[in-house]
């Protein structure tokens, strides 16, 4: 069944009865990190700010972030980027009262009608996902060419040869806009490049070799040793894994710090904030999100991802937000985020990855 991007219908103000609200109160920030009372949190939605008479869509939104006014446009800023004196939207309201309007509805959808009592209403490891896998290669194959592909991997893709190959196929396919990532799965991918495991394990075998549990910090004392991860796949003549094909084909990735890795790598973004601003700065262009393996960076992740994306020709599209897991926990810990931002496939990730590369004929 081919692709069918839900319309995105603006909310008519006039219909609505809200010819007549007020101009939404923006107050100043009292001091660096901090807003004003009753400040308005926005929402994944998209959200309308009235201001000098005309109703203004927030772009590039947030969860739980503030509205900036600036020079007439609205800005989403986090509260710890905010300045003392920033013009911050404030009121609780949300249907037009103090001049904002969420808008939850954009692209219509309708629930389905479903009988009081019915099995298998939420998506478990009983849930048959083949047409999520049919939808998925067509929203790839449109994205590849119109949108933005965000992978967010936890390390579970380093241990096993071929969801390895499978993830180079995306990449070298045109499938990866980005991949957000800690230290271990560039840890593991560079180890099984360097040495031939992951973890110490054969990543063909998955046998444990001797002195194996020493081979990812020799891998990070080699990278760090080359000073960065190019230098090191260069001087040691590395020539697969999904850090190389990255840096191969020119796909960014952003590795986030946590409190228990290891080395570093180089590469790692140790700060925490600074590492949320770059994996921002890398989902703000996103159209179809991909979280694997990764309960924490999925969560972040979802955190910074709204429901709807602007387009530079002005067009609003929804965003695609997938979730996959084997633990139903994790797949269903999104839900609230609503049916157009999170969808959850619960299913061994690496086995995932391979289906999709095969799926969409790279394999």
């Amino acid at each position: 069944m081919p692709l069918k991007f839900r319309s995105y219908y603006p909310p008519d103000f006039t219909a609505l009865g809200l010819d007549g609200a007020p101009d939404a109160v923006f107050l100043p920030a009292p001091r660096d990190g901090v807003a004003p009372e009753k400040y308005h949190a926005l929402s994944i939605f998209p959200e309308y700010f009235k201001i000098n008479g005309t109703w203004t869509l927030a772009a590039e939104s947030r969860m739980d972030c503030v509205a900036v006014l600036e020079n007439g446009q609205i800005f989403v800023r986090e509260f710890r980027l905010l300045k003392a004196g920033d013009l911050v939207a404030v009121g609780r309201t949300e249907q037009g009262e103090e001049g904002i309007y969420v808008y939850p509805d954009g692209f219509r959808e309708e629930e389905e009608t479903r009988e009081a009592f019915a099995f298998r209403q939420s998506r478990s490891r009983e849930t048959a996902f083949s047409r999520d896998y049919d939808e998925l290669y067509e929203l790839l194959r449109h994205e590849r060419e119109h949108g933005k592909i965000v992978w967010v991997m936890g390390p579970a893709f380093a241990f096993d040869h071929d969801a390895r190959n499978a993830f180079c196929a995306l990449i070298e396919g045109g499938y990866v806009g980005a991949v957000l990532a800690g230290n271990a799965l560039a840890t593991h991918d560079l180890e099984a490049a360097y040495l031939g495991t992951a973890l110490g394990q054969n990543i063909y075998t998955q046998y444990s070799v001797p002195g194996g549990h020493y081979h990812h910090l020799d891998t990070i004392n080699r990278v760090k040793l080359h000073g960065s991860i190019p230098a090191f796949l260069e001087a040691e003549g590395i020539d697969n894994g999904i850090i190389y094909t990255c840096e191969k084909c020119g796909v960014p990735y952003v590795l986030a710090g946590s409190i228990r890795d290891d080395g570093p790598l180089p590469s790692v973004i140790g700060t925490a904030y600074d590492a949320q601003d770059a994996m921002r700065n890398e989902i703000r262009g996103a159209t179809t999100v991909i979280c694997m393996a990764t309960t924490l960076h999925t969560i972040a992740t979802g955190n910074m991802t709204p429901s709807f994306r602007v387009l530079p020709d002005g067009t609003v599209r929804q965003v695609y937000f997938y979730c996959v897991d084997i633990s139903e926990f994790t797949v269903n810990k999104l839900s609230d985020r609503g049916s157009l931002s999170a969808r959850g496939i619960v299913t061994n990730a690496q086995d995932f990855i391979v289906n999709l590369s095969r799926g969409l004929g790279l394999m």
